[in-house]
């Protein structure tokens, strides 16, 4: 059935020579074609009705009556009787005809004026209801982030989820991307594969269901990416304040910073400023000399376990830098010059030692022979 319900549609070529496509990306980046859109100018004419023989005959007259317009004659035939008697007013041609009695459409006038208030309507009474308002956006964000073409919902609530295909090569490799990739298939898993059924299976969710649906949803839109050609100043600073809420620490999450990822594509400054934060100005010191490529080995070694983070992934008013306990914990430790000085300081003072032992001896040896 799926086969039969989803095979193309076929056009007559007269219409294929009218009609028209239009070309899209849908949500997951793919080509999306619609096909069989006529514009209005491009319609076929509609014929016009031919007239019953018997009532052309009525009107065919000699001489200079056969020449009326044909405009004329087909205005005097729709004003003609069964019988052949003409029942209107054939001299006033500016009298607009008389009604259909039968069902016809709505005007598109008044049935946008009738939906209008119909709208307006809806408004007011969701607004009254948090639960049916809290459904219809997460039906609305289930249409959107889980339906190829999601349409089916009167909200006009358009969530957009950024693909990290360029702006992070190697992203979707990470357990990070698995977790949330994990999640959003299993709530696939649960939801129906048609959208016009989501409405009630959304409604037979319980409470915590659709909070932890919702949440994902809302997740899948959030964009935090600094792009040099889209500076959005006050998105970032919404995020800033997102990850404060949520007490996102990106160390514990996983990220830790390596020659790879950061230390081997920033200045030697950077690095040495790293260093500095996370372990004490002595910790940099020891490594100031390095080469750039050397400096960032030791530095990935010197930051691992850490917790130090780059100014754009910190958290603000959480990240509380490590300086203090690395000073003191390279107060405690002797450098290698230190200890050689100590060694030195030991050899003198013993040979200082000895030669006082000597000395004594000698006096002793003397104080004997008198």
């Amino acid at each position: 059935m799926a086969a039969i319900h989803e095979r193309p549609a076929l056009y007559d070529q007269a219409d294929i020579a009218r009609a028209g496509a239009f070309v899209s990306i849908d949500g997951s980046g793919k080509l999306r074609v619609q096909r069989g859109y006529v514009r209005p100018e491009d319609e076929a004419p509609e014929p016009e009705p031919a007239l019953p023989e018997a009532d052309m005959a009525q009107f065919a007259t000699t001489g200079h009556d056969s020449e009326l317009p044909a405009a004329s004659a087909m205005r005097l035939a729709a004003n003609a009787g069964n019988n052949g008697a003409v029942v209107g007013n054939t001299g006033d041609a500016s009298e607009p005809p008389e009604e259909d009695e039968g069902i016809r459409p709505l005007s598109d006038k008044l049935l946008t004026e009738l939906t209008a208030y119909r709208t307006l309507a809806l408004r007011e009474a969701v607004g009254n209801e948090p639960a049916i308002a809290y459904l219809a956006a997460l039906h609305a964000l289930c249409l959107k982030l889980f339906y190829r073409y999601g349409s089916d919902s009167c909200l006009e609530i358009e969530p957009k989820s950024v693909m990290f295909g360029a702006q992070a090569p190697g992203l979707a490799d990470t357990p990070l991307a698995a977790r949330v990739d994990a999640r959003h298939r299993n709530w696939a898993e649960h939801l129906p594969e048609e959208p016009d059924e989501l409405w009630d299976v959304l409604g037979s969710f319980d409470t915590d269901s659709r909070d932890a649906l919702f949440a994902h949803c809302v997740s899948l839109t959030i964009n935090a990416v600094v792009e040099s050609y889209n500076r959005r100043p006050k998105a970032i600073g919404h995020a800033d304040k997102i990850a404060k809420a949520v007490s996102l620490d990106l160390a514990k999450v996983g990220w830790t910073p390596t020659a790879d990822n950061y230390l081997g594509r920033v200045p030697k400054a950077r690095i040495l400023e790293a260093v500095r934060e996370a372990k004490g100005q002595k910790a940099a010191d020891r490594i100031g000399h390095l080469k750039k490529g050397e400096m960032a080995t030791e530095a990935e070694g010197l930051l691992a376990g850490t917790g130090w983070l780059p100014e754009p992934l910190r958290t603000p008013g959480t990240y509380q830098p490590t300086t203090a306990s690395a000073e003191t914990i390279d107060e405690a430790a002797p450098t290698v010059e230190e200890m050689a000085a100590s060694a030195d300081e030991k050899a003198i003072g013993d040979d200082a030692l000895e030669d006082d032992t000597h000395h004594s001896a000698d006096v002793a040896d003397a104080i004997a022979a008198e």
